[in-house]
């Protein structure tokens, strides 16, 4: 009698994904500008990399500064695009990248959290349902009614946050987000995520911390000069990764 294995629905799949960017090294002169000459260098931050990550894996993404990692994780979110290959993922993305995406200067923070909340595909009502809760989360007081350019970089950025952690997405992109707010808010911050972790969501995250990653990933991909040089289990891959002389922080 055969037995059906059960198959791991896939939450992103990378193919062939490329990404150039061009940096001009010098400000054009008038004339290079009507001959269309001047100093440009092509920059992949991305060559050729295939990734399938499955539903509720939870994944590193380590690598030197510069690497890719940041461009791969706003590839897979859909802030950047791709110069080449296809991006696929199956559920709501949403990236703890640049929190303050979105905001407008001159709405309120109540205005904003609307408008945020829209861009993270979350519809007028649940919004409603949830608003005291983002505001309670972000902890932000009487500012909630001035207007966003009155904020503190700290404020916008748990704002952002706490829109972001009560949209319910499928997959969550993290980026070094740990460093938002003061303690206490960080501490709130992780608590959060560890109850992404334990319902089973889809985490994609890049730290420079040697002991989040080993406490929070299942799975680690190394990543150097835009390819993927190792993917693996963790202790595994984060073992090579620093015998290649690659630094951490302490933690």
């Amino acid at each position: 009698m055969k037995t059906n294995k059960m198959t791991i629905p896939t939450a992103v799949e990378l193919i062939n994904i490329s990404k150039k960017y061009v940096v001009r090294h010098e400000k054009p002169t008038l004339v290079d500008q009507i001959f269309k000459k001047g100093r440009k260098k092509k920059f992949w931050a991305l060559r050729n990399v295939n990734l399938i990550i499955n539903k509720g894996e939870r994944v590193g993404i380590v690598g030197r500064n510069g690497s890719g990692k940041t461009t791969l994780l706003k590839i897979v979110n859909g802030i950047a695009r791709p110069t080449s290959g296809k991006v696929k993922t199956n559920g709501k993305v949403v990236s703890l990248i640049d929190l303050t995406a979105g905001f407008h200067p001159e709405l309120t923070g109540e205005e904003n959290i609307y408008l945020n909340a829209m861009l993270l595909k979350m519809d007028k009502k649940t919004t409603k349902k949830r608003f005291k809760a983002i505001i309670r989360f972000a902890d932000i007081g009487s500012f909630i009614d001035a207007p966003l350019y009155t904020y503190s970089e700290g404020m916008k950025l748990r704002l952002g946050f706490s829109v972001a952690v009560h949209s319910n997405p499928d997959i969550l992109i993290l980026d070094e987000v740990m460093s938002v707010g003061d303690r206490d808010f960080q501490k709130k911050s992780f608590a959060r995520i560890q109850e992404f972790y334990n319902r089973g969501k889809t985490i994609i995250l890049t730290s420079h911390w040697e002991s989040y990653i080993m406490e929070n990933c299942d799975r680690v991909i190394w990543i150097d000069k835009g390819k993927i040089v190792m993917d693996g289990k963790t202790r595994s891959v984060l073992s090579k990764y620093k015998k290649s002389g690659s630094e951490w922080y302490i933690m």
